[in-house]
């Protein structure tokens, strides 16, 4: 990114200087645009689940910003010789997703390729100004996760063929999960900053969000979710190598207490598909988050850390 141009424009409201979710255009003064784009190989190996999982991550940076989705544009890739009911469940995964989501798909591209892929290009809508952005965090929030940690190691298990069959369903349930209820509570309550994890893990994310705000990050590892099973296949070997890069990447950004272990640190720093909203708080609003994360169905949201003033470190982990 250091060697393409810069340039700036009054309408254009968060650009790529941050490294937000997505871009956000004002249209008016009373209608912004978000834009954004994610796509990837198969996470699992059912089609329609594939597809469904892939709509709902693409839809994720739009509610991370608490915009709604309007419409899309299929992105695939395919083998020209693989049997084309493959992709057909695969789209119709995605179409199903984004019927829920109220959201038009109006065409598309596709392309040969040899390793399936299959995503979204996303419009929505949020009103100027009033977008959430991963750079507004302030010291004395709280940060709230939605979501359980564990995707990629229960997918990689997967794919190993070494995971419990309810295991899976259950991760691929979460992962299909739209992020829309999380982006409505956090809305109706007013939040200060968010964004969404994913690829990343909890760790990359959170640690963007700081240095886009300017503070620092206190984990509790105790508090953080995760979902049932996960934890017992990383202790047995089970990582995806996105998460081994990902703790290779922090390096000396996180300060881990003594007693969080090697694969604590590796559970934080899961390359997530399709995660939950990272959501930073005032302490005041804490409860009222809650509540209205719960009347609104988003179950397991719970307060993992808070956020301090900027100090030696982005974040720092504690037991």
């Amino acid at each position: 990114m250091e060697k393409l141009p810069t340039f700036s424009d009054p309408n254009l409201l968060v650009g790529f200087e941050s490294g937000d979710d997505a871009a956000v255009y004002k249209l008016n003064d009373r209608q912004a645009l978000i834009f954004t784009v994610d796509f990837f190989p198969p996470v699992v190996d059912d089609p329609f689940s594939f597809g469904a999982v892939a709509a709902a991550n693409s839809f994720s940076d739009v509610y991370a910003m608490g915009g709604t989705p309007i419409c899309a544009l299929n992105i695939v890739g395919f083998p020209v010789d693989l049997p084309k009911e493959i992709l057909s469940e695969i789209m119709l995964g995605g179409y199903t997703k984004a019927q829920e989501a109220g959201c038009l798909i109006a065409g598309g591209h596709t392309v040969d390729d040899q390793e399936p892929k299959y995503g979204l290009a996303v419009v929505g809508l949020v009103e100027p100004d009033l977008q959430v952005t991963n750079a507004g965090a302030q010291a004395g929030d709280v940060l709230v996760l939605t979501k359980p940690l564990g995707t990629g190691i229960i997918t990689t298990a997967g794919k190993q063929g070494v995971v419990d069959a309810q295991v899976l369903e259950e991760g691929v349930r979460i992962m299909s999960t739209l992020n829309a209820s999380a982006s409505k509570a956090m809305m109706k309550v007013g939040v200060n900053s968010a964004t969404d994890v994913t690829g990343f893990g909890l760790v990359g994310h959170l640690r963007g969000m700081m240095a886009a705000s300017g503070t620092t990050a206190r984990v509790e590892f105790s508090r953080v979710p995760v979902i049932d099973g996960a934890w017992e296949l990383l202790e047995s070997g089970v990582a995806p190598g996105g998460t081994h890069r990902n703790l290779e990447g922090v390096g000396s950004q996180v300060a881990w207490d003594g007693e969080i272990t090697g694969n604590q640190r590796l559970l934080l720093c899961d390359a997530q598909t399709s995660g939950g909203l990272l959501i930073s708080a005032p302490e005041g609003c804490r409860d009222d988050l809650l509540r209205e994360l719960e009347a609104q169905g988003v179950e397991g949201s719970v307060v993992i850390g808070e956020v301090q003033e900027a100090g030696d470190y982005p974040i720092e982990v504690t037991p």
